[in-house]
């Protein structure tokens, strides 16, 4: 019986979702999405996620949420608040060039994360 070696260096390798040496492999999607930051990316990332998050809190007080047309007024006043601070729109649109609408539904914990995403999806084509 031969003994298969692996002809991979994977000393540092990061994996998701497993690693498959294997002469045929037939699947439509293998593995997983690894997301490596520079630390000034992960902070920025974080400073704009957490800046979002307090931004809907605060809304939230003033506002109800019971309804879909009462948490799209919400997310309206939010989406009004960082079109008039540049500064906050720039690094709303930097965190999401940097890690995506998935990685802000992670580092934010509201339940308006979803329908705010949906609507600042375009920024990043405008820009």
């Amino acid at each position: 019986m031969s003994q298969k070696y692996n002809k991979y260096d994977l000393s540092k390798a990061q994996f998701a979702g497993g690693f498959i040496d294997a002469d045929k492999v037939e699947a439509h999607r293998i593995g997983g999405d690894i997301y490596n930051y520079a630390p000034e990316q992960k902070q920025n990332l974080a400073d704009a996620a957490a800046e979002i998050q307090a931004l809907l809190q605060q809304l939230e007080q003033s506002y109800p949420t019971s309804t879909t047309l009462e948490k799209q007024v919400v997310v309206t006043e939010a989406l009004k608040c960082i079109e008039n601070n540049p500064s906050l729109k720039a690094r709303v649109i930097g965190a999401l060039k940097v890690g995506g609408i998935e990685a802000i539904k992670e580092l934010v914990d509201n339940p308006l994360i979803n329908i705010f995403l949906a609507a600042v999806d375009g920024w990043q084509e405008a820009e």
